[in-house]
């Protein structure tokens, strides 16, 4: 007769959140990021929240999501308001993303050589590969004989840090295409590669909110890259920021946006040129 084991008795595995967040709380949060940045979370995204501020409320040593939430509305907490932008925001970016812009983008600023300064402006720059990206494909269409001024700004400062350092790990620029690794950046005795001073003078990373009411923008751009942000703003605030655009881009300007948007509703403004790459509508240019 065969003995019967003993039953094993699992350790209790306790699911429970260190903080409560109740819908509420999370509804506040809703109108707060919206408010400030423009987007438009999706209910969805609770738990995505939580998982991204609970660090914040940990390391001021605040009770929980309610006080969190005082705090940032507080005169005490207008500095968090930044850490509580950056922590919402998303920075899904690697060099040449969405390459066929680039293409475009290089027979464009053909067509503008010995004609003056260039000027682009890298609406969502994030951790600084789309700018860099734009300034290799301006040398490699122009060379060094166009001056050309790139603007990179971004709501989260933590990434405009690392745009201006132009410090990335070797699997980051293993995506550049062949050669351009070795001619546009130095490895570091770390194995990380920093882009050039050449490429680094090109650009200037700044803060600059798209929902705000006025933009410190002054000059007009030959291409604006505004891609992959808007699709977290609701249609009234696409409109609005693609108004602000309109002024801003000269009237052989190429605005470039991300594969997933489409703004037909923006017609008066902007006309589709090509994929997801517009132009100033015919009868505003």
């Amino acid at each position: 007769m065969q003995n019967k084991m003993p039953p094993v008795t699992l350790p209790r595995i306790d699911f429970t959140r260190e903080f409560t967040f109740s819908d509420q709380e999370f509804e506040r949060i809703r109108q707060l990021i919206y408010k400030e940045a423009g987007i438009a979370l999706n209910p969805t995204k609770k738990d995505m929240v939580y998982g991204r501020l609970v660090r914040r409320i940990r390391e001021l040593k605040l009770n929980g999501f309610a006080a969190y939430i005082d705090f940032l509305q507080s005169v005490a907490g207008k500095r968090e308001f930044e850490q509580f932008v950056n922590a919402l925001t998303t920075n899904l970016t690697f060099f040449f993303r969405e390459e066929h812009h680039f293409q475009i983008l290089a027979a464009h600023l053909k067509t503008l050589a010995g004609k003056g300064e260039i000027n682009i402006w890298c609406a969502a720059a994030s951790t600084g590969e789309e700018p860099y990206s734009i300034a290799i494909a301006a040398l490699e269409a122009l060379g060094g004989g166009s001056r050309i001024q790139i603007q990179a700004t971004d709501l989260d400062t933590s990434v405009l840090e690392v745009g201006r350092k132009g410090i990335y790990s070797a699997d980051k620029v293993a995506r550049l295409p062949a050669g351009h690794a070795a001619r546009y950046f130095d490895k570091l005795p770390d194995g990380n590669y920093q882009a050039k001073a050449q490429l680094r003078e090109m650009i200037t990373f700044s803060r600059l909110n798209l929902v705000d009411a006025s933009w410190a923008q002054r000059k007009q751009f030959d291409a604006i890259f505004c891609r992959n942000v808007m699709i977290y703003f609701d249609r009234d605030t696409q409109l609005a920021v693609l108004k602000k655009f309109h002024p801003l881009l000269k009237a052989h300007g190429l605005l470039f946006v991300g594969h997933s948007e489409n703004f037909y509703f923006a017609a008066d403004y902007f006309t589709l040129r090509g994929k997801t790459v517009y132009e100033l509508a015919r009868a505003r240019a």
